[in-house]
């Protein structure tokens, strides 16, 4: 069993805890269900635009521990100072550290920036519970999810008014995903059976296979701008990066730093 495996098996049982304890009816009646959205694929695209969806992330399966120290209100707030142009907030907690009230308080301390949720989507419920934490992207993460399911979860989120960010890591995942209910493709770097360090190739190599239609972005390992100039040249306009930045004692100045250069 691949540690993705192991996420999702989890990620049913979270999933049929939350439908007991929360119903949908009741989802649909908090306070940012009624919200409207900020949009990932118009922020990625502005002439000005940094490109940078920063991440909070705690730890992670691979590396542990990454900064366990600092609130996601301090991060994220010094994030979208430096510029960021959309937020990741992680919200599984048992491999990633993550929760339900970092989500809150990145939404209510950044209230004009567009927030992705991250997590391991597998259920039209947790599309609508996204909606109602106030989120305006959705993750889908071809490598967890039939065609179908991408294409039922991908409807939900934009009838809702969120758009989803749709993650592969190889052409078979990227042939196989793609639907009209996509706006913005994500190519993750990462191998997720075992969350292995890889470089930036699998971006390169799927560069001109994502049609021109969806916003394309490069996720993980991407470790200098020198990177990031690269990938544009492959049409990349976002850019996922968090430990780089979660690493170190001020990831606002360390996302400022790193745009200087």
């Amino acid at each position: 069993m691949s540690i993705l495996d192991q996420i999702i098996a989890t990620k049913r049982e979270e999933v049929a805890a939350a439908k007991a304890r929360v119903s949908i009816a009741a989802l649909e009646k908090q306070g940012y269900f009624a919200r409207a959205c900020h949009s990932l694929a118009m922020s990625l695209v502005q002439p000005a635009s940094t490109g940078i969806i920063a991440e909070f992330k705690r730890k992670s399966p691979s590396k542990g521990i990454i900064n366990d120290s600092m609130g996601v209100d301090e991060v994220t707030s010094g994030y979208v100072k430096a510029g960021a142009a959309c937020l990741s907030v992680l919200t599984d907690t048992q491999y990633f550290g993550g929760t339900y009230a970092d989500f809150d308080l990145a939404r209510r301390t950044n209230p004009n920036t567009p927030i992705l949720r991250k997590d391991f989507m597998i259920d039209e419920y947790q599309i609508i519970e996204a909606k109602s934490m106030g989120a305006d992207v959705v993750l889908l993460i071809a490598a967890a999810l039939s065609p179908l399911e991408i294409k039922t979860l991908g409807s939900l989120a934009r009838s809702l008014g969120m758009e989803t960010l749709l993650e592969v890591h190889d052409q078979a995942e990227l042939d196989r995903s793609l639907c009209d209910f996509i706006s913005v493709v994500g190519v993750n770097n990462r191998n997720l059976k075992n969350f292995s360090e890889q470089n930036v190739e699998a971006s390169k190599v799927l560069a001109d296979k994502i049609p021109a239609q969806f916003v394309k972005v490069s996720e993980s390992c991407i470790s200098g701008p020198e990177i990031i100039a690269e990938l544009k040249g492959y049409g990349y306009r976002g850019f996922l990066i968090g430990e780089s930045f979660m690493k170190t004692s001020n990831p606002g100045q360390a996302l400022t730093d790193f745009l200087k250069q």
